[in-house]
C-alpha cells in the first residue's frame, strides 16, 4: 500500500449486535491484511470490540449507559413493543416500523456533531458504516466510505426484489405495501431530509433513509437466496458477499443429562431473548423432542428455574463455532444469523419477529434453506413438527452443506477486506 504507516479503517456499525459481529469479521481480515481497524461506538456498546482487540472511540455526546442501564433500556423497549412482534408485516408499519425510524432518525441527529468532531480527531484512510441510514458527517468527511448491507438484500430496492421489510415473495404484488410504507414512514423521512438539507446533502426519494455509497457498497447477501434484479448493480461498486464470518473461540458442546440425537441451536437475539414467555414455550416443547438443544437466553438465565435434560442454556455463545456443529440452526431471521447458516450448511427454522426477519424467513422457504413459522400463531404441534421434518429431510441438507462448501470456499471476507483497502491505494 506504499504507505510508511497501518492505514486506519474506521467501523461504523449501527447499535445491534448484527451489524457489530459483521463488521468485526471484515475487521478480522483487515488486521491480517496489515491495516488498523478501529470501531466508532454508540452508547451502550462500549467493549463490544474491545473483546476483539480493536481500539474503540465512543462518539462524543452520546448516552453513556451502563450495562444494566443498557438491559433495562432494551427491555423496557420490548415491553412496549411486544404486542407488535405478532402484527403480520404490514400491521406493524405504523406501530413499530414507523416509530423505530423515528428513534434511528433521532440517532442520527444526535450523533452528528460528536461524530463529525470525532472523524476530524481520527483523519480515518476509510469509513465503513454497517448502518440503515446515513450519517452526513461520514458523507462530509472527505475520506472514501463504504457502505455495508447486512440486513437482507431487500434494503436495496429494486422492482425485481419484495419491498424491504414486507415478508413478501418474489412475484408478489408488492404495490399495496410499498405505498403503505412511504404513507407511515413518511413523518420520519421529512424529519430526515430536512437534517440532510441543513448538512448539506440532497434529500431522498420517499421511503429510503441512506443512499449508495459513491465508492464501495457491500451485500451481505450469498446467492443461493439472492434476488433476481431487473437493473444489475454495477459490479465496480457493488460487491455482493457469501459471507464475512468472523472468527471465535472454539466450543465445546457440552454432555447432557439426556445425551443424544441431533443439536439444534437456539438464538433469537439479544432483543429476542428478554421474551422469556416465548423462550418458556420453546423450551416446553425441546423437553418432548428427541434431540439436544442449545438456548441462548442472554441476560434473562436467572429467570429459568426448571431446565429440561436435553436442553443447555447459555447467557452466550460463540456463535459460529457453535453453528459449524449443529445440525438445525433455529432463529428469528436476522440476516447475520441467517447467512452463518447457510455458511455453514445448516437449515433453518424461523420465527421472525421484526425487520427484516420477515424477508429472510420468506427467502428461506422459497429457496429450500428451511421453514418459516408465525410468531403470533404457531401450536407446540406445528413446532415439534417443523424441528422433526427439517431435522429428517436428508437432500435439504445435503444440498446446504454442499452450499455452505461453496460458500466457505470463496473467501470472501478477505475479498471485503481488499476491496476496502483498494480505496486507500485509490486515494
Amino acid at each position: 500500500m506504499n504507505r510508511s504507516t497501518a492505514p486506519v479503517i474506521a467501523m461504523f456499525p449501527e447499535a445491534s449486535f448484527g451489524a457489530a459481529l459483521n463488521c468485526v469479521g471484515i475487521a478480522q481480515e483487515l488486521r491480517r491484511l496489515g491495516a488498523n481497524p478501529v470501531f466508532l461506538t454508540h452508547g451502550g456498546f462500549e467493549g463490544v470490540f474491545s473483546g476483539y482487540g480493536f481500539d474503540e472511540y465512543a462518539i462524543p455526546g452520546q448516552a453513556e449507559l451502563s450495562a444494566e442501564e443498557t438491559r433495562s433500556y432494551w427491555q423496557a423497549f420490548l415491553n412496549q413493543h411486544l404486542p407488535h412482534f405478532n402484527l403480520t408485516p404490514e400491521a406493524q408499519l405504523p406501530t413499530y416500523v414507523a416509530p423505530v425510524w423515528e428513534a434511528i432518525v433521532d440517532s442520527a441527529l444526535g450523533a452528528e456533531e460528536g461524530l463529525a468532531a470525532l472523524l476530524d480527531r481520527l483523519s480515518p484512510d476509510v469509513v465503513v458504516v454497517d448502518n440503515v441510514i446515513t450519517f452526513p458527517a461520514v458523507a462530509r468527511q472527505g475520506a472514501p466510505w463504504v457502505r455495508v448491507v447486512s440486513c437482507a438484500e431487500t434494503e436495496l430496492a429494486d422492482p425485481g426484489v419484495p419491498p424491504y421489510l414486507s415478508g413478501l415473495a418474489a412475484g408478489e404484488d408488492c404495490d399495496a405495501f410499498r405505498a403503505r410504507y412511504v404513507a407511515e414512514t413518511g413523518a420520519a423521512h421529512d424529519r430526515y431530509n430536512a437534517f440532510r438539507r441543513d448538512s448539506g446533502l440532497d434529500p431522498l426519494p420517499d421511503g429510503e433513509f441512506m443512499e449508495a455509497s459513491p465508492d464501495l457498497n457491500l451485500l451481505l447477501s450469498p446467492s443461493l437466496v439472492r434476488h433476481d434484479r431487473s437493473r444489475p448493480l454495477d459490479p465496480d461498486r457493488f460487491v455482493f458477499l457469501e459471507g464475512c464470518v468472523r472468527q471465535e473461540s472454539p466450543y465445546r458442546v457440552p454432555e447432557f443429562p439426556r445425551d443424544g440425537g441431533p443439536l439444534v441451536y437456539v438464538s433469537f437475539g439479544s432483543l429476542g431473548a428478554m421474551d422469556v414467555a416465548f423462550f418458556q414455550r420453546l423450551i416446553d416443547v425441546f423437553e418432548t423432542l428427541p434431540a439436544r438443544f442449545l438456548v441462548n437466553v442472554g441476560a434473562q438465565i436467572e429467570h429459568y428455574s426448571r431446565v429440561p435434560d436435553n436442553v443447555h442454556l447459555q447467557d452466550w455463545f460463540p456463535q459460529p463455532s457453535v453453528v459449524a456443529q449443529c445440525d438445525l440452526f433455529i432463529h428469528h431471521g436476522g440476516n447475520n444469523s441467517f447467512c452463518e447458516a447457510l455458511y455453514f450448511g445448516v437449515p433453518s427454522l424461523i420465527l421472525p419477529y421484526c425487520w427484516d426477519g420477515h424477508d429472510n424467513a420468506r427467502r428461506a422457504v422459497d429457496c429450500g434453506a428451511g421453514q418459516m413459522l408465525h410468531r403470533w400463531d404457531w401450536t407446540p404441534e406445528a413446532l415439534g413438527a417443523a424441528v422433526e421434518g427439517l431435522l429428517a429431510d436428508t437432500g435439504m441438507q445435503e444440498r446446504l452443506r454442499e452450499n455452505g462448501a461453496f460458500m466457505r470456499a470463496q473467501g470472501h471476507v478477505r475479498l471485503a477486506a481488499e476491496r476496502i483497502l483498494a480505496l486507500v491505494s485509490g486515494r
